[in-house]
């Protein structure tokens, strides 16, 4: 396991020289966030965040994300043109070292919460979801606004014409077309599952169970074309088994990027992000790192959201410094017995 954190570039209120004070700690995942989706990514950019990063005495070895074009999910005839960037982008980041793209297929938006500040009784505050909440995007915190109230609509209009099979034949084109100069650069594809794992405002979402990730992998049969197992998002779910979906593509060789972070399930199918300790979430955290470490997980593998703690200013919510660095600690501490277990086996 490389132990890795996300840094969202020099505008990230968060220090590099910071981070690198988390025991352990060895890999930035980081992207380009100033070009526009569908464009290509400059190697000089690249370059320049790699630079800095590693002058820091960190590495620059997973990218997060390259958005995917909505014209690419919607199948329009803009998409080869879209493609052809996203090909040059992927081998522009082969040339900076990189070796891991984490991406998603989700229709518009990306993660979805519906209260960015849900109080815990110990005076943390956290992301949460309640489906009673979810009406019109527009009443969404921190909805993606770089979408025009006009052009959001538009949107949701066109994919009233996508349902979730015709989204899967454009993802199979898609992936048809990028997995082959991942192959070749050396680069592995980490498709992450959606956030949460089930439809939103009438989108389709294709990629929610293990049986999702399993038709995912198999478009095209190609260590290139691996998974991100977020244990938040898929746990989200309560029949979703993450142990279980660790094991079965950890013994493939198909996890290339692990997210681990914990949710605590409600019966009314709310959700909210907890501690990663295991007792203080619905998830086994030590099943799942045990899990990882027993299939032989060699990737980078980075503590995902976190609560507000500490009076610590959160200006993007869930990426604060402190309880990320708790969580990686204690993935850490899980790591390290888990290896010692099996070497005094």
């Amino acid at each position: 396991m490389i132990l890795s954190f996300r840094w969202y570039g020099p505008q990230d209120p968060i220090p590099l020289a910071h981070i690198r004070q988390i025991p352990g700690l060895k890999n930035i995942v980081s992207a380009i966030y100033t070009v526009p989706p569908g464009e290509i990514w400059p190697l000089a950019d690249l370059l320049e965040l790699k630079t800095e990063i590693e002058s820091n005495g960190l590495k620059f070895e997973t990218v997060e994300s390259i958005p995917v074009h909505e014209d690419i999910k919607l199948g329009k005839s803009t998409r080869d043109q879209l493609i052809h960037n996203y090909q040059e982008s992927i081998r522009n980041c082969a040339q900076a070292g990189i070796k891991v793209i984490c991406y998603n297929f989700m229709p518009v938006f990306d993660w979805t919460r519906t209260d960015l500040a849900h109080p815990l009784p110990d005076g943390s505050t956290t992301l949460a979801y309640h489906p009673s909440s979810i009406s019109q995007p527009k009443n969404l915190p921190g909805w993606d606004t770089s979408y025009s109230p006009d052009h959001l609509k538009s949107l949701l209009a066109e994919y009233q014409q996508i349902d979730s099979e015709v989204l899967w034949k454009n993802f199979a084109y898609f992936l048809n077309a990028i997995v082959p100069v991942a192959e070749a650069e050396g680069i592995q594809l980490a498709l992450h599952p959606d956030d949460p794992p089930w439809p939103i405002f009438g989108l389709p979402r294709i990629i929610c169970t293990q049986n999702d990730l399993d038709r995912a992998v198999n478009i095209i049969n190609s260590p290139a074309n691996s998974i991100t197992l977020c244990s938040g998002s898929l746990g989200c779910n309560p029949s979703n088994n993450v142990p279980q979906i660790a094991h079965y593509f950890g013994s493939k060789n198909r996890i290339a990027f692990a997210h681990l972070r914990n949710v605590k399930n409600n019966p009314d199918g709310s959700f909210h992000e907890s501690a990663h300790l295991s007792s203080e979430g619905s998830l086994d955290m030590a099943a799942i790192v045990k899990t990882l470490a027993e299939t032989g997980f060699t990737g980078p593998c980075r503590p995902d959201h976190g609560r507000a703690i500490w009076n610590e200013p959160q200006p993007r919510p869930g990426y604060g410094l402190y309880d990320r660095a708790l969580g990686a600690t204690y993935i850490n501490g899980l790591w390290e017995a888990h290896q010692l277990n099996l070497q005094i086996k």
